[in-house]
């Protein structure tokens, strides 16, 4: 039987799929700033590839992670909304809703991850919202202890692990990055205790499925 498959969307630092990569599942992390084509480092595999234009592989599909960009949609940039005109939340939408398509289409659990966002109004309201310390306790030693509300939309029998938390003694650690190119993909790093928590809460879970098949014409 073929190995299960993690899929994760714009996925730069892998640091979602890394207890599952460790737990011998075959991890595929799609980004467009991956190198183009896919490159493998041990159970991890590197995509650089559009979302909107790439499938997973045949197999069995244990679960989809999707951090979709939130530049334009996010709404602690709402001031610069007007100023970025309707190109870029044209695409931010566009990259969204393949991600959504994308995720129902596996028939797996899955989480889409976005700040709080102008998503709630254009497709419905998130499931669920935490902060990075709410799960620092995960890790050894714990660590995480800051704050930065994220949504997650959620589906197909994903489960929600429970918090452990950890004083938040950073603040809000994100807002205090000084301007660089590399800000963005900083800003959307995926916090190591809250992946962790994921795997444990998900990796017992029963539901895990294939892409579609397949027919002959």
């Amino acid at each position: 039987m073929a190995r299960p498959i993690v899929v994760s969307l714009f996925d730069l630092t892998g640091n979602m799929v890394r207890p599952w990569a460790d737990a011998g599942f075959l991890c595929y992390c799609v980004d467009i700033q991956h190198p183009q084509g896919e490159h493998r480092q041990g159970n991890i595999v590197h995509v650089g590839a559009d979302v909107r234009e790439w499938l997973p592989p045949f197999g069995p599909i244990k679960i989809l992670f999707a951090f979709p960009p939130c530049t334009h949609v996010a709404v602690s940039g709402a001031r610069w909304f007007q100023d970025k005109g309707l190109r870029g939340l044209i695409d931010s939408l566009e990259l969204f809703d393949a991600t959504v398509r994308l995720a129902e289409w596996t028939k797996a659990p899955y989480m889409i991850e976005n700040p709080v966002s102008t998503v709630s109004s254009y497709w419905r309201k998130p499931d669920y919202a935490f902060n990075p310390c709410d799960y620092g306790g995960y890790l050894t030693p714990s660590g995480d202890a800051y704050t930065k509300k994220t949504c997650l939309w959620t589906g197909n029998g994903f489960v929600m692990p429970r918090p452990r938390s950890v004083t938040p003694v950073e603040g809000s650690r994100m807002h205090r990055l000084s301007p660089s190119p590399n800000r963005p993909s900083l800003r959307s790093e995926t916090p190591r205790g809250f992946a962790q928590a994921v795997y444990e809460a998900n990796r017992r879970a029963r539901k895990c499925a294939g892409r579609l098949q397949r027919t002959n014409d």
